[in-house]
């Protein structure tokens, strides 16, 4: 439920957040070297409607190339009116004064994930899937374990440990207060909603970055999958769920944006879909504010037990970061012997290079799989649905090698129907 972007946060630099920018633009580099079947380099237009938006960007992003370093995607450059409309010609011509290209990374969120679970277990990793935290286990003021329930069977179980992470995203307020009712909160949930509009209204193979947004934010309208994604938004909730809803003025919000910079101005009635994520914004010390859009998008660590480590905070692409932060505290508390992190260079499962434009690419590795349970059973080769390409042996797949338990599963974070 991302903007599917792995990139380093141009907006974060104009916050003055220099430090996580450059540490995401590591991350992004690493990423794409480890996961190249998920992770592809992304040409970005900024349009600029008068010259002083072209040094502004331009300098910018000059300053977001030399951060990146020896992991650069490439140079940013100004392009003319003529060349940045010959790129995107779905963008509004009049009063153009010409374009900055730059270049970030773009991924598959649900593909990812579910990838790097496969590369935990192949480390070591015992990994359960619908199973619900429902308690802690303590032993006086030292968390020693969880009780969990199997959100199928509704069978109960406990699990000891020497250190518990709480790493559950906009809910480690609730493990928090588990363990202490009167925790204070950590989290600052902000929701994110994007809209899926046909391809046409950019007509690109770039995706169009809108620089300043009416509430001080950016839009991004990327290619995927044969459609065009629109947003983000950045709305702050005082409650939250598993399935989060969007609003209708932030759908309208979209829309009034990208009718600004597109040619053909989108309505309702041109929405294909509509999602929602939630971010769970590591709450600031110093603000009792309502404003979540300028809130760090870096991370949190605490110990607030003998035993408990919350992370809360960070985006996608600094996934790996986190993690090596967080067992390395896990480790010096669990008096445990530290080893040297290896994930800077772990490849992640299914990555390989792929030089054709197979729609299967995206399980790298595994793809071969695939296409033998066709060879071998040839009824798994019948496609799902005739507009689209998936075919049963992906459900097969899914279901023996991916931990996939239900349809939604399948539909929503398997396969992109």
């Amino acid at each position: 439920r991302s903007t599917k972007l792995v990139h380093g946060g141009v907006r974060y630099m104009a916050q003055g957040d220099i430090g996580l920018v450059k540490h995401a633009l590591r991350e992004r580099g690493l990423l794409e070297l480890n996961a190249k079947h998920l992770v592809n380099k992304e040409e970005f237009i900024i349009p600029c409607y008068d010259w002083f938006s072209v040094m502004k960007y331009l300098t910018g992003l000059t300053l977001y190339d030399w951060l990146a370093g020896k992991y650069s995607f490439g140079k940013s450059k100004f392009l003319s009116k003529k060349e940045t409309l010959r790129l995107m010609p779905g963008i509004k011509d009049k009063g153009l004064k010409g374009g900055i290209r730059y270049f970030d990374g773009k991924f598959d969120d649900a593909r990812l994930a579910i990838n790097i679970a496969q590369t935990a277990m192949e480390q070591g990793a015992t990994l359960i899937n619908y199973m619900k935290v429902t308690n802690l286990i303590k032993n006086k003021e030292e968390v020693t374990g969880v009780e969990i329930e199997d959100a199928i069977t509704k069978d109960k179980f406990r699990v000891n440990g020497k250190v518990i992470i709480n790493a559950t995203g906009v809910f480690v307020d609730e493990i928090l207060k588990m363990n202490n009712p009167d925790a204070k909160k950590m989290v600052r949930p902000s929701q994110g909603v994007h809209i899926v509009l046909h391809k046409e209204f950019l007509d690109s193979n770039s995706a169009l970055m809108i620089p300043k947004t009416s509430d001080g934010r950016v839009l991004f309208a990327v290619p995927w999958h044969d459609h065009l994604l629109v947003g983000t938004t950045d709305t702050p909730l005082s409650e939250h769920s598993l399935e989060p809803r969007a609003l209708k003025e932030e759908t309208d919000f979209i829309l009034q944006t990208a009718a600004y910079y597109f040619k053909t101005k989108p309505t309702e009635k041109d929405i294909l879909s509509v999602f929602s994520g939630l971010r769970p914004l590591a709450a600031p010390t110093d603000s009792n504010g309502s404003s979540t859009k300028e809130i760090s998008r870096d991370h949190k660590l605490i110990v607030s037990a003998k035993g408990l480590i919350t992370i809360t905070g960070g985006k996608w692409t600094t996934y790996r970061r986190m993690a090596e932060e967080t067992v390395d505290l896990a480790i010096k508390e669990a008096g445990l012997n530290a080893v040297e992190c290896v994930t800077k260079d772990l490849k992640i499962h299914g990555c390989i290079t792929s030089n054709d434009e197979s729609y299967l690419n995206i399980y790298g590795s595994d793809r071969k799989d695939i296409e033998s349970l066709i060879k071998k059973n040839p009824e798994f080769g019948e496609k799902l649905h005739k507009d689209f390409p998936h075919t049963i042996a992906e459900v097969v797949w899914s279901v023996r090698n991916e931990m996939a338990e239900t349809v939604e599963d399948i539909l929503s974070r398997r396969l992109r129907m």
